[in-house]
């Protein structure tokens, strides 16, 4: 077994790979980009290593500074994580030409499945089953559309070294194929360096199944099961879980078998994820092979007690697997939520900011060892209160993973983890992670990979809220702070509100930072009474500080209610049963909100990379016509008109940075 190992990678797979290394008595070395300075994994490691700037490109995509950072710190092999290098074969060929072990599979299996046409053809000449397409290397647009037509309409292009969701395209009709097979190309040469692509018959409401593989040098080949990761977004992965619900005994095992075949097909050494797409009857079809660990892998931790990363080391270090396929088994259901710093309702666009607040349900970080302590919540996160979600990296804030003895269970335990989920700062999709939860298509496991666009009305209708209850924690937050009590102690220690003779009246103005409205709630009380109004209704209202930080509670007319209250300024978040609201305090010296923008302003709707100008000055143009394309965060996002006008001037050009909100051209509407 090794003594010391470098990560070559950031954020929770950092940390992660460094726990493993710390229960084994590992000696683990972080690196870091300028904008991880004071990272979470860097505080993980034993050692670390700065390696350049703040962007990828800058850092963690330099293979020499890597090399390098190894050879210094005496690092006897490299592990690549997931995303950056962790598929990229010439990283692994300088690892191995530098004398260091590359914890993954051997470089020829990397270049095999790195190009998904060429895998495709090794996977027919193995007799694994392959979707209908075209998988050629003629790249000419008037060929591939002709062979799109022959296929058939829905057709799915995809980036032939693509992953992440990045270079993909649906095209339904011949009419739109030449505009998305440009843009497809545009963004598979920006994210790969490589424009090639694939096309494959799209298959209607399908299922998203993977196979966990695992390979030895000694010949030796094991699936570890299956995971469904029919949930997702943007061709993005928002929930999996393992098992995967609803599969026959038989299908399990001819879907693991096939994947183990996919893996002796390359001679492949490591952990590997086979991924298939399944139809509503049953049938699977090889989709690809990602010859790393798996942004998702905690769930099989999770139901094989097994620790995964243990696995890739031994692997690595030339031992044979731990165990055989007979001593694998299934036990429990466990199920795994994405927490992202995203507008679920702008797109799922990426958010930024510093996490002002961040508390995450009572669970553990990674604890499983051989043989298996399976928490029933297991959190595994990269980041800290404090930190800042920057749009150099992906905007992932945690991984919060549960375990019941049955899939009813662990569903029951992720609504409740879900609920306990407080995040200030940048917006999240916790409250639509709890919407899918609760679901009934997914509650009931008729999942397919459109289940959100499907029951996109339901998933985004308003909800109504706890709005008295929260309301009430926030005056007594207020009251509190204003009327200078310490935390824990009874608001009746404070003589704001007393007055000798008479009641007591005070007017606050608030603002639903939700809604975007203002409102006011009116405080009286007149000896021991005491009450609250709002939209016309008069109540009993008491409150009192809880026993821990921002812990309150508050009664209400009929309603008890007790929450938690995070004041940033005079913005007070209310987290209470399972909901999150915020409310502004208009105090003396607030100015009104600001207006909206003009109706001809286009403005950047999250900070990044202008990528494309499909306009100039002068143009005219159609309502919901394509203006502009931005990359951040490692997706492409398109500006279009928001009305049809004429562009008076265009601000930014190609290969310019742009904050969020910058205004980007000036539409003259018609």
């Amino acid at each position: 077994m090794f003594n010391k190992i470098l990560i070559a990678n950031r954020g929770e797979i950092a940390c992660r790979v460094a726990a493993t290394c710390k229960r084994l008595g590992i000696t683990s070395v972080a690196v870091y980009s300028d904008a991880d300075a004071n990272a979470k994994h860097v505080a993980a490691c034993d050692e670390a290593v700065h390696i350049g700037g703040s962007t990828a490109a800058e850092s963690y995509l330099r293979v020499e500074r890597i090399i390098e950072a190894a050879i210094a710190t005496g690092a006897q092999a490299v592990h690549p994580g997931y995303g950056f290098l962790s598929e990229n074969e010439d990283f692994a060929q300088a690892c191995e030409k530098a004398g260091i072990a590359f914890i993954g599979p051997p470089v020829e299996a990397i270049a095999a499945m790195g190009s998904k046409a060429a895998a495709k053809a090794l996977m027919h000449s193995a007799a694994v089953p392959l979707v209908p397409g075209y998988h050629g290397d003629d790249q000419n647009a008037d060929l591939l559309h002709r062979q799109a037509d022959e296929i058939g309409y829905p057709v799915l292009l995809k980036a032939s070294a693509g992953g992440g969701g990045k270079g993909m395209r649906v095209v339904t009709r011949t009419e739109e194929f030449a505009a998305a097979l440009a843009s497809c190309k545009r963004e598979a040469a920006s994210s790969f360096g490589n424009d090639r692509v694939l096309i494959e018959k799209y298959l209607t409401r399908p299922r998203h199944v993977e196979v966990q593989v695992f390979a030895d040098k000694h010949g030796g080949a094991v699936y570890l099961f299956d995971r469904d990761c029919s949930v997702q977004r943007r061709h993005q992965k928002v929930l999996e879980e393992a098992p995967a619900p609803g599969l026959q005994p038989h299908v399990r095992r001819a879907m693991g078998e096939a994947a183990v075949a996919a893996a002796r097909a390359v001679n492949y050494e490591g952990a590997g994820t086979v991924e298939f797409i399944m139809t509503e009857g049953g049938e699977f079809y090889f989709m690809e092979m990602n010859t790393r660990l798996q942004v998702e892998h905690p769930v099989t931790e999770m139901v094989t007690g097994l620790d995964l990363v243990e696995w890739q080391l031994r692997v690595a270090a030339g031992e044979p697997l731990p165990l055989a396929q007979d001593q694998l088994k299934i036990e429990g259901h466990a199920i795994e939520a994405r927490i992202y710093a995203e507008h679920p309702a702008r797109g799922f666009l990426p958010s930024t900011g510093t996490l002002k607040h961040l508390r995450m349900p009572a669970g553990v970080e990674f604890t499983i060892g051989t043989g298996g302590d399976r928490a029933p919540v297991r959190i595994d996160s990269g980041v800290r209160e404090g930190d800042t979600i920057t749009p150099f990296y992906d905007p992932m804030i945690a991984k919060l993973i549960v375990r019941g003895a049955s899939r009813e269970e662990a569903l029951k335990r992720m609504s409740q983890a879900l609920r306990g989920c407080e995040v200030v700062g940048p917006h999240t999709n916790v409250e639509f992670l709890q919407r899918i939860v609760a679901s009934v298509p997914f509650s009931t496991g008729d999942l397919d990979t459109g289940l959100i666009e499907r029951h996109h009305d339901a998933l985004f209708a308003p909800v109504k809220k706890p709005f008295a209850e929260a309301l009430a924690l926030a005056c007594g937050a207020l009251m509190t702070r204003e009327g200078g009590v310490a935390h824990g102690a009874s608001p009746w220690d404070a003589l704001s509100h007393w007055r000798l003779n008479g009641g007591y009246t005070q007017t606050l103005n608030w603002r639903d930072v939700e809604k975007e409205s203002a409102f006011t709630a009116v405080f009286s009380r007149d000896g021991d009474a005491q009450t609250l109004t709002h939209d016309g209704k008069t109540e009993p209202f008491k409150w009192w500080c809880g026993a821990g930080e921002h812990e309150y509670g508050a009664t209400i007319g009929d309603a008890h209610v007790t929450g938690r209250v995070f004041i940033d300024g005079d913005t007070f978040y209310v987290f209470c049963r399972g909901e999150a609201l915020a409310f502004e305090w208009q105090n003396l010296l607030a100015h009104a909100a600001d207006s909206e923008h003009g109706e001809g302003r286009l403005t950047a709707p999250m900070p990044g990379k202008v990528i494309a100008v499909l306009v100039e000055q002068g143009a005219v143009v159609e309502k919901g016509q394509p203006l502009i394309v931005m990359e951040a965060m490692k997706m492409e996002h398109t500006i279009g008109a928001p009305a049809a006008g004429k562009v008076a001037e265009v601000l930014y050009g190609v290969g310019d940075q742009v904050a969020d909100g910058a205004q980007l051209l000036v539409l003259d509407v018609e």
